[in-house]
């Protein structure tokens, strides 16, 4: 089975499963476990910040950065589309009392003025106090479409300007410095703080990293235990997460020429368009008008002929390319779709 339908669907490698294997361990609520410490540092350095803390998943970074800055009564201007407010089950407002003002974009790129209109007058009390701005990069639901480092920091430079943070949601930070060249450090630089996953590309089995200032840090630490992510001998998972820092890193370039090479292919058949530009791993392919099915319908056949992707909506699949695909892999995929498409 040629599996699409995520990069969070890899596996640790030998080497990594060796490295997790012999990781020293201890109590990490009690700052003890050797591993997680290490692992924290490392990422805060790449990340350009003070501080950085391990946590369990993305969604938990992502709440945590909402618990941190916004409360009861507050409100953050995202990015439409972001996983935040399509994927977390309606957590900001769960957990932290504050609602999620969208902001237009296409595909994940926005307009910084767009950004400021939506700043509230805080001495309105009809209004909901604007705590913080939120991005996504890459973007996932706009094909891993990467948001420009200029972009970036000129958004970054209205937060300062109006005393309103900026969190990057960086599920797929790293793709983004890869594809750019653009070091994870000087993305860094453009926020208040930012959240890197661990188990996507990276190919570690668990966890996301966040980090930020000191203060910051301190804040997330007391939100982690809060929400039930304080982790004990924890060190045996964040040791897949150092190794993927240290080992997985640069290789997800081939992960982006492989997704061009499949986008590539898939263009050729009749009845299936591809959202261009193919920037990372994640290949959007759209449907035409002319097509035999809808996309949960392909999405079932393409199952039946050994391939997986992910439909989500009724005229597009996603197909998202990861360590365990392969450019015969990639071959073998087209000749499905095509099969499929013109039977």
């Amino acid at each position: 089975m040629i599996d699409l339908r995520s990069d969070t669907v890899t596996q640790p490698t030998q080497a990594m499963r060796d490295y997790m294997c012999s990781a020293p361990v201890g109590d990490d609520v009690m700052g003890e476990d050797p591993s997680i410490n290490e692992l924290e540092q490392a990422a805060a350095t790449l990340l350009g910040k003070e501080k950085a803390v391990f946590v369990p998943s993305g969604t938990m970074a992502n709440q945590i950065a909402v618990r941190v800055y916004a409360g009861p009564g507050s409100e953050i201007l995202a990015v439409d589309q972001s996983h935040l407010f399509f994927y977390e089950g309606g957590s900001a407002a769960g957990l932290s009392g504050t609602q999620i003002h969208p902001v237009p974009s296409i595909n994940g790129i926005f307009d910084v003025g767009d950004f400021a209109v939506r700043i509230r007058n805080p001495e309105d009390e009809h209004l909901p106090l604007t705590k913080l701005m939120w991005i996504e990069n890459t973007h996932n639901r706009g094909g891993g479409r990467i948001v420009p480092y200029k972009l970036v920091s000129s958004l970054y430079e209205l937060g300062k300007q109006k005393h309103i943070p900026l969190h990057i949601d960086g599920a797929r930070i790293a793709n983004a410095a890869v594809a750019t060249g653009i070091p994870l450090h000087d993305w860094g630089s453009v926020c208040d703080s930012l959240s890197l996953c661990l188990s996507k590309g990276l190919g570690a089995p668990v966890g996301s990293i966040l980090a930020g200032s000191h203060e910051f840090i301190r804040k997330a630490r007391r939100c982690r235990k809060a929400l039930g992510g304080g982790m004990r001998q924890a060190g045996i998972i964040a040791a897949g997460g150092l190794y993927a820092l240290n080992n997985n890193i640069q290789r997800l370039a081939e992960d982006h020429r492989l997704a061009k090479l499949l986008a590539e292919g898939l263009s050729s058949i009749s009845g299936l368009s591809i959202q261009k530009p193919v920037e990372t791993n994640i290949v959007m392919i759209n449907l035409e008008k002319n097509a035999p099915f809808t996309a949960p319908q392909l999405q079932d056949i393409l199952k039946d002929n050994g391939v997986l992707a992910f439909a989500n909506n009724p005229y597009r699949l996603r197909a998202v390319v990861h360590m365990y695909i392969s450019e015969s892999d990639i071959h073998s995929a087209v000749s499905i779709f095509r099969k499929v498409m013109t039977r």
